[in-house]
């Protein structure tokens, strides 16, 4: 019998340079850091949306991680690509697939920052595709300072999973995006909400955990960050 959930991560890639002179993975380790310290057994999942079902055959629970990349507007219906925006196809190809395959068997899904909108598009939801071109006095939602510092607070929405899991009504998280959940789609709801009036997470309603946060909790720059991972892998282990 597993003592410790396993947790499906999904990966970043990048183009030949730096590293490798070939494509390559990455992922920064305090991800894995913050999944083991919660109790989860975290492994990584390279980019095959053909394996996605048998990825999930194996895991018990999905993080769907962030990326210097953005979802491609037409999986939303949105037919004009803004000039900021940048894509990663197939990494994007397999976490809709992976994301869709959870959902679909109420795995618990946790999505953040990036993976957070593509939970929001996976269960039918809509991107902001640049923030300072669409919402009025905006805070600067990529951050100035360090990644490791809190960059503003966020509301926590009462009656909500989140609003349960971290047990305050507010939180001080980090920022680092430039696009946000427009519509969170089809029964989902937002939970938490920046001071602009910014989507910062969003969360199914129907299914038994599927949440996603705008902000990086694996930084615990909020004593509550640690709590979202271990709810998370509390819900895995009760498959």
């Amino acid at each position: 019998m597993r003592t410790r959930p396993v947790i499906g991560v999904t990966l970043d890639a990048e183009e030949p340079g730096g590293y490798s002179k070939l494509p390559w993975y990455a992922l920064r380790k305090n991800y894995f850091s913050a999944i083991a310290a919660a109790g989860g057994l975290p492994v990584a999942l390279p980019h095959d949306a053909d394996l996605a079902e048998a990825y999930l055959d194996e895991i018990d629970g999905l993080v769907i991680t962030g990326g210097a990349f953005d979802v491609d507007p037409a999986l939303y219906g949105d037919g004009d690509t803004h000039p900021t925006v940048t894509l990663k196809a197939g990494r994007t190809d397999f976490e809709l697939a992976v994301t869709r395959g959870a959902l679909k068997r109420d795995m618990p899904v946790l999505g953040i920052c990036g993976g957070q909108q593509l939970l929001a598009v996976a269960l039918g939801g809509t991107l902001i595709q640049h923030i300072p071109d669409t919402v009025a006095n905006a805070l600067e939602h990529e951050q100035p300072n360090p990644r490791t510092e809190p960059g503003h607070p966020v509301a926590i929405a009462p009656d909500t999973l989140l609003a349960r899991v971290v047990g305050t009504d507010r939180m001080a998280v980090n920022s680092a995006h430039h696009q946000a959940v427009a519509t969170p789609g089809t029964g989902a709801v937002v939970n938490a909400l920046a001071p602009d009036g910014v989507v910062e997470g969003v969360e199914s309603a129907s299914h038994r955990f599927a949440l996603g946060v705008q902000w990086h909790p694996e930084y615990a720059v909020d004593p509550a960050d640690p709590l979202i991972f271990q709810a998370f892998v509390q819900a895995c282990r009760h498959g």
